[in-house]
């Protein structure tokens, strides 16, 4: 069992949540307060420089019936000259409404060292409420004549550095608020860290110094908080049970010491007693080896006696008929012969017999011709059963070479077998096991899979997994293989056929046959009533081009 590196104490967590809290009730009131004043400034400011530009106005008309005639300019620009009082102000300008449409600049205030603005003419509109630009802030308002239209406007333009600095002395001092409370948390938090921290850690020097020495009768002492002192007692409560086992302990190896003693000389006499089954035990189990390969051996000779059997049933008939003709042809050349000799021959009864001759040979020929592709096949497969030397051959021609050796004994039944494999697929493995399994499998599907069934359906489909692993599926639409025989359907002597011709070892050839004989790997996936799948894969030399599905009925 291993630990992780402590990460975090108590000490520093205590000090982390303490500054935590307090950063959060410091910080947040701060900001809010912060934020709250510096709304408030300039607020004030704005309604600052709206009342100062009304007061101008004001300031304007005063005493004048027309501010924007030629005679009153002079009067208007010393009064603008007056606003020097305010140094908060840096520009005033009004304008004359000359058109509807159209202001002209009448007369203007710049403060002693500062720029005076460009023209705000085209866009005196813009600025009817406050706007704040870089550290200045703008404002206009219309100026009315006697008759109550718009003679004008006036705009003012004031420095914001005022209330600049004002928020900044706000924001000093609220950082320098909070810094305070934090340093005082900071201190208090390393108090109560000390008081809470310092008797943990002395209880935990008296647990490591305890567990060093092994001195298990000493006890640690209560503190004042409640919490560690309950801790405390159960350190205690914990120590006095150890220090009861070790006792028991103690008193339990000395009785063994005492009994190992006595049982050394029966444990002597009882290993020799095991030596000596064990000896037997592998006698019996090399035997039961010997006996069991015995047994694989026998199954696969009974298999090819079977299979020579059907080819010999099978090879009978062509030559029989091969036979029969060559008879009827030997009658009909005597019967030439006599008619030749006593010169009675005629030209009809040469065409017929050339005719039935003809047709005689083409028989002769065909079924002598069949007689021979079964003895081939046959002896290409017994060839293939009786060695494990790897060869080359083309796969979808072994496959047709076994379904013909097993032609004997299908053709009996109507089941219908199909093969889809590259007819070009060349690969270089051991063909004696590949068409052991094939047998296997269907003989299995046969007998097992399509009792009482008449019309069964099997799919062999070959295919490169990849460039040096051949994939072959077997597939076909039985009854299935039962639950409880399908975890162990592997294993020697399994059978559903027990007492009716069954040995149970013909899936156990074929399992030993891939992981064995080809170093591959089988899978079997089937559901009671839904046929079964086998997925085989193994190493092969291969070359392949296209695809072609061939059918075997």
């Amino acid at each position: 069992m291993t630990t992780s590196a402590v990460s975090l104490s108590i000490k520093s967590l205590l000090l982390w949540v303490i500054m935590s809290i307090a950063a959060l009730a410091s910080i947040l009131p701060a900001c809010y307060s912060t934020y709250t004043q510096l709304t408030h400034y300039s607020e004030k400011q704005e309604q600052e420089v709206e009342m100062l530009v009304e007061m101008v106005a004001a300031f304007i008309n005063e005493d004048l019936s027309d501010p924007y005639s030629d005679s009153n300019k002079h009067i208007v620009n010393r009064k603008l000259k007056s606003l020097a009082a305010a140094p908060n102000v840096l520009n005033v300008h009004i304008y004359k409404q000359t058109t509807p449409y159209e202001l002209t600049l009448f007369s203007s205030y710049t403060k002693e060292g500062e720029t005076r603005t460009s023209s705000h003419a085209q866009s005196i509109a813009n600025f009817f409420q406050p706007v704040i630009i870089e550290d200045k802030i703008e404002v206009s308002r219309p100026i009315e004549n006697e008759r109550g239209t718009t003679a004008g406007y006036i705009f003012l333009q004031a420095s914001t550095d005022a209330y600049t600095t004002l928020a900044a002395q706000t924001i000093l001092q609220n950082v320098v608020i909070t810094l305070f409370m934090l340093l005082v948390s900071f201190v208090v938090a390393l108090r109560f860290q000390q008081v809470i921290t310092h008797p943990i850690r002395k209880l935990a020097d008296f647990l490591n110094l305890t567990s060093r020495q092994r001195d298990y009768s000493s006890r640690a002492q209560p503190t004042n908080i409640a919490e560690l002192s309950a801790l405390t007692n159960a350190v205690n409560v914990m120590l006095n049970r150890i220090q009861e086992y070790m006792h028991k302990q103690k008193m339990a190896e000395e009785q063994h010491r005492k009994l190992n003693a006595s049982l050394e000389d029966m444990v002597n006499q009882r290993t020799l007693a095991l030596k000596n089954a064990n000896q037997e035990l592998i006698q019996t189990l090399e035997k039961l080896h010997q006996f069991q390969r015995q047994i694989v051996q026998n199954e696969k000779m009974a298999s090819l006696g079977d299979m020579v059997a059907g080819v010999a049933h099978e090879v009978n008939t062509p030559i029989g008929l091969g036979v029969t003709a060559s008879t009827m042809m030997l009658d009909r050349l005597t019967i030439i012969e006599k008619e030749f000799e006593s010169k009675t021959l005629k030209a009809s009864t040469m065409a017929k017999f050339i005719s039935e001759s003809q047709e005689n040979l083409n028989i002769i020929y065909r079924n002598l011709n069949r007689a021979a592709e079964l003895i081939s096949s046959f002896k290409q497969v017994a060839v293939d059963q009786s060695s494990e030397a790897n060869r080359t051959f083309c796969f979808a021609q072994l496959v047709n070479e076994i379904l013909l050796s097993l032609r004997p004994r299908l053709k009996k039944l109507q089941h219908n077998i199909h093969v889809e494999c590259d007819p070009t697929l060349e690969v270089e493995s051991k063909a004696g096991p590949i068409n052991q399994i094939l047998i296997n499998l269907i003989m299995n599907s046969v007998i097992h899979g399509f009792e009482d069934m008449e019309h069964g359906e099997i799919n062999i489909v070959a295919e490169m997994e990849s460039p040096t692993n051949l994939k072959l599926i077997y597939k076909d639409n039985g009854k299935g293989i039962p639950n409880d025989i399908r975890k162990r359907i592997f294993d020697p002597f399994v059978t559903t056929k027990r007492g009716q011709g069954g040995s149970g070892l013909g899936m156990h050839l074929v399992y030993n046959l891939v992981t064995q004989a080809l170093n591959g790997s089988i899978s079997l996936t089937s559901e009671e009533g839904k046929g079964v799948e086998f997925v085989i894969i193994f190493p092969v030399k291969s070359s392949v081009s296209g695809n072609l599905t061939l059918n075997n009925e």
